[in-house]
C-alpha cells in the first residue's frame, strides 16, 4: 500500500514542472500542458515537448495502451442508446426504438404508442412527440428532414443517411457519411465503418482499422 502511495505522490510532484526544461508552474507562472495520450508528464512548450519525446515515448505509449484498455473494458453505465427523452427510462437495445427524423431523436416504443394513442382519441394532427413538428408522411418528406439535420452536422442524421446508402450499394458515400458522424461521436457509425474496412466495401481491406472502429463502438 506504501508503494502506491509513494507512487501516487511522485506523480503529482512530476505534473508541477516541466518534464523537459524542469520550470514549474507555481514559481515562474507559467501554464504547463499534460502530454495528452498518456497524462503522465506536463510541459511548458511544443519545443520541450519535441526535446523530451525520445525519453518519454517508451513510457507514453505503454500508459497510452493501458489507458485504452481502462475504457475498453470498463462496464458502463447504460447503453450508448441513453434515455428515451420523453420517459427520461433508459433506452433498451434488444426492442427497435423510433427515429424521428424532423429532430433526430430516439423515442421508446411505449412513448412512441402513447402519443398515438393520444392523437387519435383527439383526432390531432400527427406530430413528432418531443419536437411537435408534423410527422412527414412521405419519403421525399423524410429525405428533406434528414438532410435539414446533417446541414446541421447532426451525426445520427449522418449515421441513417450513411446506412440507406449502403442499403443502395454506394459504398462510398456511405463512408463519408459514416465517417463524419463517427468524428462527432456516434457509436453505431464506427460499428458500421468497422464492417466497411473488413469487407473492403468502398475502401481497402484494413485489418488495423477494422479493429480500431470496433474498439471505439465498444468503448462508447
Amino acid at each position: 500500500m506504501s508503494g502506491v502511495v509513494e507512487n501516487s505522490d511522485q506523480n503529482n510532484i512530476m505534473m508541477m514542472y516541466c518534464a523537459a526544461c524542469g520550470v514549474t508552474a507555481e514559481v515562474d507562472d507559467i501554464k504547463l500542458k499534460n502530454c495528452t495520450a498518456c497524462d503522465l508528464v506536463r510541459y511548458c512548450s511544443v519545443k520541450c515537448q519535441k526535446d523530451h519525446r525520445p525519453q518519454h515515448e517508451g513510457e507514453c505509449k505503454k500508459r497510452a495502451a493501458e489507458v485504452r484498455d481502462e475504457l475498453l473494458f470498463k462496464q458502463p453505465e447504460s447503453t450508448h442508446l441513453g434515455d428515451c427523452p420523453i420517459c427520461c427510462l433508459p433506452l433498451p437495445i434488444d426492442l427497435e426504438c423510433v427515429l424521428m427524423t424532423c429532430c433526430s431523436k430516439l423515442i421508446c416504443q411505449g412513448c412512441s404508442h402513447a402519443n398515438e394513442l393520444r392523437l387519435e382519441e383527439e383526432r390531432l394532427e400527427y406530430r413528432c412527440e418531443f419536437c411537435r413538428e408534423p410527422t412527414p408522411s412521405t419519403d421525399e418528406q423524410c429525405d428533406k428532414h434528414r438532410m435539414k439535420r446533417i446541414e446541421a452536422n447532426d451525426p445520427v442524421a449522418m449515421n441513417q443517411e450513411g446506412f440507406l446508402q449502403y442499403q443502395k450499394g454506394d459504398y462510398s458515400s456511405a463512408f463519408e457519411y459514416y465517417t463524419r458522424a463517427a468524428e462527432l461521436g456516434d457509436v453505431d457509425a464506427h460499428y458500421w465503418l468497422s464492417n466497411l474496412y473488413h469487407d473492403g466495401h468502398g475502401v481497402e481491406n484494413d485489418r488495423g482499422k477494422e479493429i480500431y472502429h470496433l474498439e471505439e463502438a465498444a468503448i462508447g
